[in-house]
């Protein structure tokens, strides 16, 4: 499940010291692996004003059927993600199945009730670089299979009370998951090559002040 995925890639995290491939982020290039403690991540990105002109939504191609299997990204989200597995029938229609919404520490029992959230919401890639990606490159982001952390099957009532906030304005309503949260915030940004605002690293700084130092692992994807 993806939920075992995520935990499995913190742990493995944690326990990772060294990199195989540049320890860096500025020394290395996308695809190559980069480890290193969420502090000195967050001390690595970019710190810029943002700007949301000329952003629209349909700018980040998303949920699309990437491997041509009937579910599309969602759909494979909330498959990974699943405690109890859902029946699936035509089209990738999902019926039954159990869901954990860790932002609220809700249980669901329905894929209509959750949303997939991009953890770093489309709208904030877009103020902090992808304005100036590809389509291709916005579509890839949008749809990030390949790293569990982008995307997360959270209960609609939180997602769209987070909606496009960076954590200087919003922190999922769980106390107990705001050091995973901002950790995770982190990486995708880190994965990305995005950058932050003053006020959102001083948010970052700020929680992760109260939490383990945790060693993260990333492939860059850019």
């Amino acid at each position: 499940m993806r939920l075992l995925r995520r935990a499995a890639a913190t742990l493995l995290s944690a326990l990772t010291l060294t990199a195989a491939l540049p320890a860096t982020a500025q020394a290395a290039a996308p695809g190559d692996t980069v480890t290193l403690p969420v502090s000195q991540a967050l001390a690595r990105l970019t710190v810029q004003d943002e700007s949301r002109d000329g952003y629209s939504r349909d700018l980040f191609r998303h949920w699309i059927d990437a491997d041509r299997d009937g579910c599309s990204t969602r759909s494979e989200v909330l498959l990974e993600e699943a405690v109890t597995a859902p029946e699936v029938g035509a089209r990738c229609a999902l019926t039954g199945g159990t869901w954990y919404s860790p932002y609220d520490s809700r249980s669901l029992t329905s894929a209509s009730q959750l949303d997939i959230d991009h953890l770093v919401p489309l709208a904030e890639g877009w103020d902090s670089g992808a304005s100036a990606w590809s389509a291709a490159e916005r579509q890839a982001f949008a749809n990030d299979l390949d790293d569990p952390r982008s995307l997360i099957a959270v209960s609609a009532a939180s997602n769209r009370s987070k909606s496009d906030q960076d954590p200087g304005t919003w922190m999922p309503p769980t106390a107990a998951y705001h050091c995973e949260y901002a950790t995770t915030w982190v990486v995708v940004k880190t994965r990305w090559g995005l950058a932050v605002d003053q006020a959102e690293r001083d948010a970052l700084a700020g929680v992760l002040a109260q939490c383990p130092d945790t060693t993260v692992e990333v492939t860059l994807a850019r």
